[in-house]
């Protein structure tokens, strides 16, 4: 027969001598009287599935309200409980803007699903997950992981069941590690360990464990039975510190798996020898049998905060219980709010049972030592120092400290608790009596200022005086600065501050709007001619914005006067910078250059030095011709006449002026000159001018020998006539391999398609983005054959062939030699073609090609043409 009442400690006194049946003055949840005996649920009823989210939570917020969580579809819910023991980021000081806040975030980031907090009455952190079942999952694994203590342990079985821990494709593994919030490692094939090591919180490797060793009893040889046995009889089986099943497995040779207190499962598991195993499992069934005879139940209340004492590290006062009087207990999960614990056992033993549950209950107590809050880091200690001192002379002692309140709470055994609340009270005292603190208002746009640069100002302050100064991050927008420390260095420390503070609020900001091109030339090569500004004005404070804001603005700061003259010295400064900055581009035939800068390059010195300008000419290994002039005006138009003086010179260059209507000629130049760059190329590199965009002048000048600046006349004039009249344009794709095989050699190819359909086409330089890019321009007929042209080549050169051809073995080096420089211009010329000679030594006279069926015809002519001259 078993009952179950409800007591508390007042009314325990009572019963003390022994608990009879019928001085249980309460209703019985199960007793003979009632046909229908209430379930198990009735008696307990659970709590709801919803937890409390973090604005109703019992305790205040505080920051954690800044959280915002991520809004998902909803599917489920659960609620994680991390006890206090086992929280890594125990400092209240940080809760809601330290690391734990940024790691709930993250979580939050990672997952897609909603993480909800509060801190429960005994300050373990209940953390509400829900969306998604696999967020949920998944965040639950980030929580245990990062925001709770991990521990580890290992278990061993057979080397040949590792894999089916493992499963296909490491699913199970991961499936497992999943559902238990743990990491397990499992030894590669070669290592000859049998040990898995399990990481994470305790319950989470307990859970691992048995379903480990549940995976390995599936795969055993050996025979396997199930017993499903009540939970509540479990402790009974496994005996105290697990005694019981361990002898049991001990006589028997079975291996006997009875699931942790954390998994909600009745099943018993035996692994062995048939024989051996039906002894174990006759064993088992008798003890459960017996003690369901014999077992009663009764529930007691024990305040929430005390449950963890009756537990005792790791369960070893519920051990202990069990093994003196062999009552089991069971307390409710942490994170459920019911205050009951349900004992169960004999009669007779109930009462022992009874004591013992409310001697560990009332084994600790919780004090509370009173301390201004601004002394709480000093009682710390730099790195916790002094505290140390004390939790290492009794380790069973926690103490903590709340931001914003006046008190320490102490929780530990008694004793211990008593010493410690009377060291901490002897350094609090000594720490009133030679402390001070100060707290003083200024405006937080100063308070990087009373910094300095790397924290200069303050650092200074700090070791002068002897002082701690706290001021608020930029965040907050708080006025508030605080001192702490020795009350005299205090009082000289906020005189200084203030002092500091009030020279600031007479000082004037003022925005010089600059040019962001002139920003560099202003602060110079390496910082030599701000460095200079900054001497000649110490007492201004010139910030220049960042290079990628892209902004103009120049902030000066200091004493009224000051700033003023500095600003007109700066505007001096730009003034000359923009009269000096005017440029002309010349474009000069590259091998006049060296002319132009003369033996040890004295004609340009001396044109730099009469014109008082800059010129920079392009790289000797350059494709550009253009000669750039800086300087003012007038001084960069005459170094340009007398450039253009030394070409007209050195060769029979003539200039042609053109009459064009300035609205044909953005189209004439094409994007970033495509159009125009094809007609200079073509007429031996003749040079076209066009007049600034705005200026309304309708004059192109061409520049150049009298042949080819004639011949770019007539094709200019012809494009602007099409261009005005019928121009009509069409681009191609073809991958830039194609584009010298199109072209032909010296443009063969191309001038057949042009001569063919009068069509202007027109190939990428080496400048242009788009690489693939053609385009054919004409009248709309001579277009379109022309493109029908191109795309009969192209098609033809997309189709891929390989062919061989017969190479003497004696020619072989000739192509292979300089890193088969010979077959790269082969390759080069004719669309890309890939030619494969045999590896030396082999003998072999066969030379394969793959590529475009013309380019591999072509190429094969080529080498055999090298052939012949060799």
């Amino acid at each position: 027969m078993s009952s179950v009442a409800v007591l508390t400690q007042e009314s325990f006194a009572e019963h003390r001598s022994g608990l009879a049946q019928q001085e249980v003055k309460v209703t019985a949840l199960n007793s003979e009287e009632e046909n229908d005996p209430p379930t198990y649920k009735e008696a307990f009823p659970p709590l709801p599935e919803k937890a409390p989210c973090l604005e109703a939570a019992q305790e205040p917020a505080g920051p954690w309200s800044k959280i915002r969580p991520i809004k998902a579809s909803v599917i489920t819910q659960q609620v994680f409980h991390v006890p206090l023991e086992e929280r890594k980021y125990k400092d209240m000081n940080q809760f809601g803007e330290g690391e734990q806040a940024k790691i709930c975030l993250d979580i939050m980031q990672k997952t897609g699903a909603h993480l909800e907090l509060s801190l429960a009455k005994d300050q373990g952190l209940s953390i509400m997950v829900s969306g998604k079942l696999e967020a949920v999952m998944k965040a639950r694994k980030e929580i245990v992981a990062r925001l709770q203590t991990q521990a580890s342990a290992t278990v061993a079985i057979p080397k040949e069941h590792h894999r089916f821990v493992i499963g296909k494709n490491g699913e199970k593994l991961q499936d497992l590690e999943l559902k238990t919030a743990t990491k397990i490692q499992i030894p590669r094939p070669d290592d000859p360990s049998n040990q898995i090591k399990i990481t994470g919180t305790k319950e989470g490797i307990e859970k691992a464990r048995h379903e480990i060793l549940l995976i390995s009893a599936e795969q055993d040889k050996r025979a396997v039975e199930r017993l499903d046995v009540e939970k509540v009889y479990h402790p009974f089986i496994a005996g105290p510190y697990n005694k019981l099943v361990s002898e049991l497995m001990q006589d028997t040779g079975t291996r006997i798996n009875i699931p942790p207190p954390s998994v909600n499962k009745t099943e018993i598991v035996f692994t062995g020898e048939k024989e051996q195993l039906a002894q174990a499992v006759a064993r088992v069934k008798k003890i459960y049998e017996e003690k369901k005879k014999k077992t009663t139940t009764i529930a007691v209340e024990v305040k929430k905060s005390q449950h963890k004492y009756v537990i005792g590290p790791k369960g070893n006062s519920l051990q202990e219980i069990l093994e003196k009087t062999g009552v089991s207990v069971e307390i409710p999960p942490t994170d459920s709010s019911s205050e009951t614990v349900i004992l169960r056992g004999e009669p007779e033993k109930l009462g022992q049972a009874l004591t013992e549950v409310y001697a560990k209950a009332n084994s600790f107590t919780v004090s509370s030592v009173s301390a201004p809050s601004w002394l709480h880091r000093f009682i710390i200690g730099k790195k916790g120092q002094n505290l140390a001192k004390i939790t290492q002379q009794m380790p069973k002692v926690h103490i903590e400290f709340t931001e914003g309140e006046d008190k320490i709470t102490l929780e530990g055994p008694t004793e211990d608790v008593n010493v410690a609340q009377e060291q901490i009270e002897v350094m609090v005292k000594d720490l009133i009596n030679r402390m001070d603190y100060a707290e003083i208002n200024v405006d937080h746009k100063f308070h990087r200022h009373l910094i300095g640069k790397n924290g200069a100002n303050i650092n200074r302050i700090k070791d002068l005086y002897k002082v701690s100064v706290r001021i608020p991050p930029d965040n907050e927008k708080s006025n508030l600065i605080r001192i702490e420390g020795d009350p005299q260095g205090v009082q000289q420390a906020k005189k200084e501050l203030l002092e500091l503070a009030s020279r600031m609020e007479n000082e004037r900001t003022k925005d010089l709007i600059i040019e962001q091109k002139f920003h560099r030339t202003i602060i110079g090569q390496k910082g030599e001619r701000i460095r200079e500004i900054r001497e000649k004005f110490p007492e201004v404070i010139i910030n220049f914005p960042d290079p990628a804001h892209k902004s103009d603005i120049v902030q000066l700061r200091g004493p009224k006067n000051e700033v003023e003259k500095c600003t007109k010295y700066m505007q001096k400064m730009v003034a000359d910078l923009v009269e000096n900055s005017f440029s002309i581009s010349v474009p000069i035939f590259k091998q006049f250059h060296k002319n132009i800068i003369g033996k040890g390059g004295a004609n340009i010195k001396k044109i730099r030095e009469e014109s008082n300008t800059k010129i920079d000419l392009p790289a000797e290994n350059s494709n550009s011709e253009t000669i750039v002039i800086t300087g003012k005006r007038a001084n960069c138009e005459a170094a340009r006449h007398r450039i253009l003086a030394i070409q007209k010179e050195l060769a029979n260059i003539t200039e042609v002026e053109v009459s064009i209507p300035s609205k044909l000629h953005n189209s004439l130049i094409g994007a970033k000159g495509r159009f125009i760059r094809s007609i200079m190329e073509e007429c031996g590199g003749v040079h076209i001018h066009f007049p600034t965009e705005g200026s309304g002048s309708d004059t192109v000048t061409i520049r150049g020998p009298a042949q080819d600046v004639e011949k770019a006349k007539k094709q200019l004039l012809h494009l602007a006539e099409e261009k005005q009249t019928k121009s009509y344009t069409v681009d191609l794709r073809a991958k830039p391999e194609y584009h010298k095989f199109l072209i032909g050699k010296g443009g063969g190819n191309i001038r057949k398609v042009r001569d063919n359909t009068g069509a202007r086409i027109i190939f990428p330089t080496s400048e242009d983005k788009d690489q693939e890019l053609i385009t054919i321009m004409g009248t709309e007929e001579a277009v379109k054959e022309a493109q029908k042209e191109l795309e009969a080549l192209i098609k033809n050169l997309d189709n891929v062939v390989e062919d061989s051809m017969v190479v003497d073995p004696k020619h072989h080096r000739h192509f292979v030699i300089r890193r088969g420089q010979v077959l790269r211009e082969i390759a080069d010329e004719y669309g890309g073609v890939m030619v494969s000679f045999p590896r030396s030594g082999t003998q072999s006279d066969k030379v394969t090609l793959k590529g475009a069926k013309d380019c591999v015809e072509a190429a094969k002519k080529r080498i055999q043409e090298i052939i012949e001259d060799l």
